[in-house]
C-alpha cells in the first residue's frame, strides 16, 4: 500500500531484540521450552522479586482499573530511597521510554547528541527518529573514552549519555572518572547516565552521580527494574532530574504509560533489597564461573562488572546460530561493532554450564573443519 508519511521513516533500522525462547522452540520443532537456555537479553535468572510477585497476585483483581496515571505511590517511594523530591521523578514503560521523552524534548535536525561507540543502541536510534545527529566517539578498551567525549560536545549538542555499566561491553567509568568530566563538561548539554545495572555493583563501587543533581547540575539518572530486581516483563523504569525537566517530560509522555501490574511489582521489588543481594551473588559467581571457562579455553573476552560479559568467538552471527541448534541462545554483536563476538548474559550456575558444554561442542566441531 501506499501511505503519506514522513519518507525518511522508512529508512529507519529496527533494534534486533534478544531471541525469544518461544520462537527458537517453534523454529527447532519442541514441544516445549524448558530445555533451551536463554542467555541473551541480560534478564535475571533468579526471576522476579518474590515480594512482587505476591503483590502482583493481589493486585490481579483490580486490573480492569486504569492505573494511576501520576504513579504516585511508586514515585514517592523512589525519590524517598534516592532522597530527593517526588517531583524530580519520572517514570516510564522501562527506562527506554524515558529516553524516547528526552528525544521529544531535546533532539531534531538542529540539535545533537553525543555517546559512545559500542554502547546502547536506542540512543543512536532515538536520534535518527527525531532526525538528529549523533556522535559516536570510539571507545578506549571496551570502555567510555570520557576526554574524547568532551571533545566531541558542540554548541548544538542537548545530551550527553554515559552507560554505565555499559551494555554490551560490561565495563564501567568510576566515579574519580567521572568527576573529572563533570568538572570540564559546559552547562548546555544534559548529562545522561544510564545506570540500568548499577544495582548489581555492590554500593561502595557505586559512582555517587546523585550528587550532581541535588547539586542542580544538568543531569538525568536514568534506573530499571528489569534487570536487579527481575520485572523486565513488566516494562518499568524510572529518571531521576530537575523538577524543571520532569515537568517538560509529563508534558510529553502518554497518560497511563506505566501499567497499574508495573506499579504494584515494581513498589514491591523497591523493599525486597535481599533478592537484589541474591541476584548480586548469583552474578558474581557466574562471572568468575564463565571467565574460567574462557580462559581455560584460551578465548579473549571483555572483563565485566555487569550480568553479562562479551567474548570473542570468530563470527558472532555464526556462532549465535551454532548456539541456537544447541537450545543456547546468546546475543550476536555485530550490530554494536563487534562481529567477532557475542554477548553471554549470566544465567543460573546449571544454564552456564549447559552454555560452556554448547560452547565446546561448537569449538570441537571448528577444530575438525
Amino acid at each position: 500500500m501506499n501511505y503519506s508519511t514522513k519518507t525518511w521513516i522508512s529508512d529507519l533500522p529496527s533494534y534486533e531484540p534478544g531471541r525469544p525462547i518461544e520462537e527458537l522452540a517453534r523454529e527447532l520443532g519442541l514441544p516445549g521450552i524448558d530445555d533451551i537456555v536463554k542467555l541473551a537479553s541480560n534478564e535475571n535468572a533468579l526471576g522476579p522479586s518474590p515480594r512482587a510477585v505476591e503483590a502482583m497476585r493481589h493486585a490481579a483483581s483490580d486490573m480492569h482499573l486504569y492505573p494511576d496515571g501520576s504513579c504516585h505511590y511508586l514515585a514517592e517511594a523512589i525519590a524517598h530511597k534516592h532522597g530527593v523530591d517526588v517531583s524530580q521523578v519520572v517514570l516510564g514503560n522501562g527506562s527506554n521510554e524515558i529516553i524516547e521523552l528526552l528525544g521529544h524534548i531535546f533532539l531534531d535536525r538542529d540539535n545533537g547528541l553525543v555517546m559512545s561507540e559500542g554502547a546502547f543502541l536506542i540512543y543512536k536510534l532515538v536520534a535518527m527518529a527525531f532526525q538528529s545527529e549523533s556522535a559516536a566517539v570510539p571507545m578506549r578498551s571496551y570502555t567510555h573514552d570520557l576526554d574524547g567525549m568532551l571533545d566531541a560536545i558542540q554548541d548544538d549538542t542537548r545530551l550527553v549519555f554515559i552507560a554505565n555499566p555499559n551494555n554490551p561491553t560490561g565495563t564501567m567509568v568510576d566515579g574519580a572518572e567521572i568527576d573529572r568530566f563533570m568538572d570540564q563538561v559546559p552547562g548546555h548539554p544534559l548529562i545522561v547516565f544510564d545506570e540500568a545495572y548499577i544495582e548489581l555493583l555492590p554500593v561502595n563501587r557505586r559512582p555517587d552521580t546523585l550528587r550532581y543533581i541535588h547539586d542542580g547540575r544538568n543531569v538525568c539518572i536514568l534506573r530499571t527494574f528489569s534487570k536487579a530486581h527481575g520485572l523486565a516483563g513488566l516494562r518499568v523504569g524510572y529518571g531521576l532530574m530537575s523538577g524543571d525537566l520532569a515537568n517538560l517530560m509529563h508534558r510529553v509522555r502518554q497518560p497511563f504509560n506505566v501499567n497499574a501490574m508495573a506499579q504494584t511489582a515494581a513498589l514491591a521489588a523497591l523493599e525486597d533489597e535481599s533478592h537484589v543481594e541474591n541476584t548480586r551473588r548469583m552474578t558474581e559467581e557466574g562471572l568468575e564461573q564463565m571467565v574460567r571457562a574462557f580462559e581455560d579455553r584460551g578465548l579473549e573476552y571483555v572483563p565485566s562488572v555487569a550480568n553479562f560479559i562479551l567474548v570473542r568467538v570468530g563470527n558472532g552471527r555464526e556462532c549465535y546460530n551454532k548456539f541456537a541448534e544447541q537450545w543456547v541462545i546468546v546475543r550476536p554483536m555485530d550490530a554494536y561493532g563487534f562481529p567477532d563476538h557475542i554477548r553471554v548474559t549470566i544465567g543460573t550456575h546449571d544454564d552456564n554450564e549447559k552454555f560452556i558444554g554448547a560452547l565446546d561442542r561448537i569449538m570441537s566441531e571448528r577444530d575438525k573443519l
